[in-house]
């Protein structure tokens, strides 16, 4: 929160005393949008190797001139709690890891090796049983559609089970369908 903003945000407690917050309430309704375009301003000079996402920041180290990539990370890191301290921004230790091989991102685990799907999604998928009703299987290909860039032939895959969330389409279980069902799940796995 800006300094000159801190007395705007104050509020009169029973005591009669005056409570001035230093950081932005949760119920304030631009918070989040606040939080991400300060973030995005602070980390504007490092944003080669720190990407930041609302109030996540993700740091990726490779071995350069002589260093090793963990030395590298070391520096990166470094630099980017100066800039936060520098800006008073605050850092949940509990919620941080340093020097990951892999992460999660938004349903898939990025890493050295790239950006593969979080194996929970792949297990949800291969337990799916068969959807009996649209409400089901819209649920099935929302999810698959998540996962389908790691996968061949998904559009021909689904062309059965798509038609089916017709407005006036018969629910009828057919061969068509369950051969999609299980077809969409093995491309998947």
């Amino acid at each position: 929160m800006r300094e000159r903003d801190i007395p705007y945000k104050a509020v009169s407690l029973p005591s009669s005393m005056l409570r001035e917050w230093l950081v932005m309430l949760q119920g304030l309704s631009n918070v989040h949008v606040q939080l991400s375009r300060r973030g995005t301003n602070l980390l504007r000079s490092v944003r080669d190797f720190a990407p930041s996402y609302f109030d996540d920041v993700y740091v990726h180290s490779r071995a350069m001139d002589g260093k090793t990539d963990v030395e590298v990370h070391k520096v990166h890191v470094r630099k980017i709690l100066t800039l936060m301290r520098e800006q008073k921004f605050f850092v949940n230790l509990k919620e941080c890891k340093f020097a990951a091989n892999k992460i999660p991102l938004l349903g898939c685990i990025v890493g050295k090796n790239g950006v593969r799907p979080d194996p929970e999604k792949i297990q949800e998928i291969s337990d799916w049983s068969v959807s009996v009703d649209v409400k089901g299987l819209r649920k099935f290909l929302g999810l698959a559609a998540y996962l389908h860039k790691y996968s061949r032939n998904y559009a021909k895959m689904t062309v059965h089970l798509s038609r089916r969330l017709k407005k006036n389409e018969r629910w009828s279980s057919s061969a068509d369908c369950q051969h999609s069902f299980e077809g969409i799940k093995k491309i998947l796995i």
